[in-house]
Order: structure tokens, then sequence, then C-alpha cells
């Protein structure tokens, strides 16, 4: 939660920044995603948990995590390298079972 809202007050403090380096980030021109969230009765709390969860839910956390640069251990890599396997296993698989399937349609059988 303090990850998140020291982001947001960086995105209040100098949202021009926080713009130009998200649309210029590897010189590829990125939409920038708006997230308003009201506060209602003065309740901060309530209104930072809501906006969590619709920055999850639009995938603006993964790209903030993801231009993060901290250490990462090297069991993490691990488990990363192996999902990363197994989606491409599982991708592979799904595209060798559709040409056999397409295959089979033009050849009539």
């Amino acid at each position: 939660m303090n990850f998140i809202s020291r982001q947001v007050g960086s995105l209040l403090t100098r949202p021009s920044q926080i713009i130009n380096s998200v649309l210029c980030q590897n010189h590829q021109v990125q939409q920038w995603r708006g997230i308003r969230v009201k506060v209602r009765f003065g309740n901060l709390e309530q209104a930072l948990t809501l906006m969590q969860r619709k920055m999850q839910s639009s995938g603006m956390e993964r790209l903030i995590k993801r231009r993060q640069t901290h250490h990462i251990k090297n069991s993490e890599k691990r488990v990363l390298a192996r999902k990363n396997l197994e989606r491409k296993i599982r991708s592979q698989d799904l595209a060798r079972k559709l040409k056999a399937i397409l295959v089979k349609k033009v050849r009539g059988l």
C-alpha cells in the first residue's frame, strides 16, 4: 500500500514528467491510462484500497512494478524463468495442435 501511495504522490506532484517518461520509454508510444477515485466522507484508506483494486485490474500496477530497478533474488529469477518456460511450452503445444487440425481440414480428412 505504501508503494502505491508513493507512486500516486509522485504522479500528483510532477505529472508532466511521469507522463513524458511513460510515453517516451523505450522509444515506443504507450497509451496513458488515468484512474480516478472519489474520496467519500474523507475516508482516504477506502479510496486507496479502491484505487489499488482498479490499478490491478487495469494493469497499471504491473507497468509500475516493471519499471522498478531493484535486486531480484535468484530464487525469484528461477520461478519466473520456470513460469515463462511453461508458458512457452504450452503455447508451442497449442500451435502444434492447431496446425495439425488445419492440415487435416485442408486435406479433407
